[in-house]
């Protein structure tokens, strides 16, 4: 019995997550076949995805969600291969997608560059504090005296 219920919760994931994956190729206004080109893989397995048939890999969800414009993480957290309360709540996509004043080429452009931030690891600036010193003050250019060009008439 314990078998069966594992089986039909993992068919649900898997049907969720196709239904996630054709949500987003619609979205972005990608046929199937632009997604699976796009993507590296089959038109019909594609499909299969989309239907719930198929439990994608890790790799093939990253490419996948290359193509979508999505993070990797979002696709592996529906797809059961990373567990949502490891991730570190940020908000910036949502934010993104959810922003009316945006075309979906602008939120794809914001999402990508967020993203590629995202992906080079953590850069932390030093806090400003109070009795810290002000930043150097840039040195002066140096030209040396050159006499000036005489008018050719």
């Amino acid at each position: 019995m314990v078998g069966q219920s594992v089986r039909g919760e993992l068919e649900e994931r898997l049907v969720e997550l196709g239904k996630f994956i054709q949500d987003q190729r619609r979205r972005t206004h990608l046929s199937v076949r632009r997604l699976a080109d796009l993507s590296g893989i089959s038109n019909s397995y594609l499909g299969q995805i989309e239907r719930g048939l198929r439990k994608p890999s890790a790799e093939i969800l990253h490419q996948l969600s290359k193509a979508l414009s999505i993070s990797a993480e979002t696709l592996y957290v529906r797809a059961g291969i990373l567990d949502a309360t490891t991730l570190p709540p940020s908000g910036v996509i949502e934010a993104i997608r959810a922003d009316l004043d945006l075309s979906e080429d602008q939120k794809s452009s914001l999402v990508q560059i967020y993203e590629s931030f995202r992906a080079t690891g953590p850069t932390v600036a030093a806090p400003a504090s109070a009795g810290a010193a002000p930043p150097p003050k840039p040195k002066p250019t140096v030209t040396r005296n050159r006499r000036p060009a005489s008018k050719v008439v």
